[in-house]
């Protein structure tokens, strides 16, 4: 399956702080993704970390001194005209000081200098020294020239003390360098909806009604859309995240089969209900260019909600000793919008079947005058619930477009190029 940054020529920058160990893991999955990666390093980086780890992991000679290298007659105007991006990770006070203010006295600096690629610079200090005048100036200047720069975290430092200056886990650095170079920016300007996940419809305080729906598919189409430049808006039922730590982050895929995790620059809103979603759906639908609804809401709701938790003892079998719960519906929120929605307005559903997927689906795409519905099958190996793979197919009023079998950012990824091309 292809990631996202296959083939991308990617330069890390790694100054001398004691957070540089970080950046090995973000290297490593770099090249797992199939970036081409070189590292620079500073001198005082060295001494946290050996050249010899990020030789191993990139397979290229790390260069401190402009003119030690032998893989290149001039190397970091010859780095500089192949790279997708620049990121400084960790930039310690001083190497932020010195790209701000046009310094190059080493092989990072000169190669930063020499670039006109996309550059993020990853503050990583004493909260003391990020707080100073001078580096929040020099922070300002980057910002002003069109350079992103990411706000350290707030946690442990290496002085013993909790506060401003951490480097964010390389799992949040490899989305940034995704949001930046990924893909073209063709979605800027455009604002999308997405719902997420599987609603749950409470019984009692204890109990719920739900369904198998992982989110997965729906958060996939919120990271793509992010990095294609849309404004994203996702309405989340219950989904199982991932934190950001080290041991759980996955930075090649949007998640293992036990979770998803969310996007940076994304505005996430968490539902529970049907009902929960439908208001929620109300709120954000009106100035959206598309509303992707993909989450899995349930089609009934138990008809009263006990204050209490239900006891065996309480519930009265029928005479063959069965027993029964009385069902509402709950609104049909795709069919709402639909009847709602303006002429520029794309309206996409998803229909999950277990039988007759093409005449059911495209029953759903008049019923709920949807643009489009997005059909798979249950029954289709790899296209169910909580896989990290689907097959789908594409059903608009002029065509029935069937997808293979690939990864679900590659699915979402096709689905945004049908989805703007109507």
């Amino acid at each position: 399956m292809k990631t996202m940054l296959e083939g991308k020529n990617v330069i890390i920058g790694v100054s001398g702080g004691i957070s540089a160990y970080k950046a090995c893991i973000l290297v490593s999955a770099l090249k797992q993704a199939g970036a081409d990666t070189h590292v620079l390093m500073t001198e005082h980086a060295e001494k946290f970390i050996g050249r010899a780890t990020f030789e191993a992991l990139t397979g290229h000679r790390v260069i401190l001194d402009t003119f030690e290298s032998e893989e290149y007659l001039i190397p970091h105007i010859q780095l500089a005209r192949t790279a997708d991006l620049f990121m400084i990770a960790p930039a310690t006070a001083n190497i932020i000081a010195k790209v701000a203010n046009g310094i190059a006295d080493d092989m990072l600096s000169s190669t930063f200098l020499a670039c006109n690629c996309p550059k993020i610079v990853v503050p990583a200090m004493n909260v003391n020294m990020y707080n100073n005048p001078a580096t929040l100036e020099n922070i300002d200047k980057l910002r002003q020239r069109g350079i992103e720069v990411l706000e350290p975290d707030e946690g442990h430092l290496a002085e013993g003390i909790s506060a401003k200056g951490k480097l964010p886990e390389p799992a949040v650095l490899y989305r940034a360098i995704e949001r930046a170079i990924a893909y073209g920016k063709d979605l800027l300007g455009k604002k999308i909806v997405i719902t997420a996940g599987a609603t749950r419809e409470a019984l009692d305080p204890v109990r719920f009604i739900t369904n198998h729906s992982t989110g997965k598919m729906g958060y996939a189409l919120a990271k793509v859309a992010k990095c294609r430049g849309a404004e994203v808006t996702v309405i989340s039922g219950k989904v199982n995240k991932l934190s950001d730590s080290v041991e759980t982050s996955v930075f090649t895929g949007i998640a293992p089969a036990n979770g998803v995790m969310p996007m940076e620059g994304v505005k996430y809103i968490e539902v529970e209900s049907a009902k929960d979603m439908l208001e929620a759906v109300k709120n954000e639908y009106k100035d959206a260019d598309c509303i992707i609804m993909s989450a899995a809401v349930a089609d009934f709701r138990p008809q009263t909600l006990a204050d209490n938790k239900i006891k065996k003892n309480e519930m009265q079998p029928s005479e063959d000793g069965s027993y029964s719960l009385k069902l509402e519906r709950t609104t049909d929120i795709l069919k709402w919008v639909g009847e709602r929605k303006k002429d520029n307005q794309i309206l996409v559903g998803f229909s999950m079947e277990t039988e007759n997927l093409i005449e059911n689906s495209t029953a759903k795409l008049d019923k709920k005058n949807a643009d489009m519905i997005v059909a798979n099958s249950l029954r289709v190996e790899g296209a169910g619930f909580g896989t990290d793979t689907n097959k789908v197919t594409l059903i608009t009023r002029d065509a029935i477009t069937e997808l293979p079998l690939m990864s679900k950012e590659e699915t979402a990824l096709n689905i945004l190029d049908e989805i703007f091309s109507i």
